[in-house]
């Protein structure tokens, strides 16, 4: 290169990372450290511990975040990214910890997150003619580590049937009912099943989905919701007493949000229990 042009070449335009300036690390004088920071919306292959078959291939939405101390003035986004290449195969609860200790020590952070949220698919027969199909259900872990301390939480919405006490009780005929959305989250002392939290809610609603139904079942799902009504109330209040009694449950929230067929508008509750950590 002719030594004029190279002299009025920038310093920016060094291909060495050393000579690029770096403004994350650059000092902040507001004196307002950050909760969290960092990427979201990232999509990454993951494996999940499967009941009946070993493991589950899935792919998850992921966010990723650590905290700032107040002093620096951001984060370095891209080494969250970099973490995750590290495994390129597929993330599994087993080596979350491993996983936020790398982005503690690439990013120089104290506590690190991970949030997934992933599709999780169960086969499940029709109650009557047996016709087996596919259900999804929408999965979560929500893990963190603060120093040495790792916690996880996990997470499942489950669609089921609903119908209302009160319409069946006061109606000549028939009763309303609706599809609801029950959203579970536990932390835990022991290894739990994402098919017994599952599994735990449909057996306290009005009654459980499919995904195929013939005319024997359609009956019988009609007759099964007609004969077990349940306020939302009593959807949460349900699962709270069975999972309070579950030894292995230290916490735990539950919401069901009832999306009503003669009203423009949901129905919920929600109820705490345990001691979150």
């Amino acid at each position: 290169m002719d030594e004029k042009v190279s002299n009025l070449m920038p310093d920016c335009c060094d291909a060495s990372a050393d000579a690029l300036p770096d403004m994350q690390a650059s000092r902040d004088t507001r004196r307002l450290p950050i909760d969290k920071v960092g990427v979201k919306g990232i999509r990454h292959p993951i494996v999940v511990k499967d009941r009946n078959r070993g493991a589950q291939n899935t792919v998850a939405d992921i966010n990723m975040t650590v905290n700032l101390p107040h002093h620096f003035k951001g984060t370095h986004m891209s080494r969250f990214l970099e973490v995750l290449a590290d495994h390129d195969d597929a993330i599994s609860v087993e080596n979350l910890p491993d996983l936020l200790t790398k982005v503690q020590e690439r990013l120089s952070a104290h506590e690190a997150h991970i949030e997934m949220t992933f599709p999780y698919f169960m086969r499940k027969e029709a109650p009557v003619s047996k016709q087996a199909g596919l259900m999804d259900y929408q999965a979560r872990f929500v893990a963190s580590k603060k120093g040495d301390e790792f916690l996880m939480t996990l997470g499942v919405d489950v669609a089921v049937t609903s119908l209302c006490p009160c319409s069946k009780e006061i109606s000549q005929y028939g009763a309303h009912n609706q599809r609801s959305l029950v959203s579970l989250n536990i932390q835990s002392n022991a290894f739990v099943w994402i098919e017994e939290l599952i599994e735990l809610v449909e057996a306290n609603a009005s009654c459980e989905l499919y995904a195929i139904l013939k005319r024997p079942d359609e009956k019988y799902v009609t007759e099964r919701a007609y004969e077990n009504p349940r306020f939302v109330e009593d959807m949460v209040r349900d699962l709270a007493e069975k999972l309070d009694a579950d030894a292995r449950i230290t916490w735990f929230s539950v919401a069901s949000e009832n999306f009503e067929s003669i009203h423009n508008h949901s129905a919920y509750a929600f109820i705490e229990g345990g001691e979150a950590r």
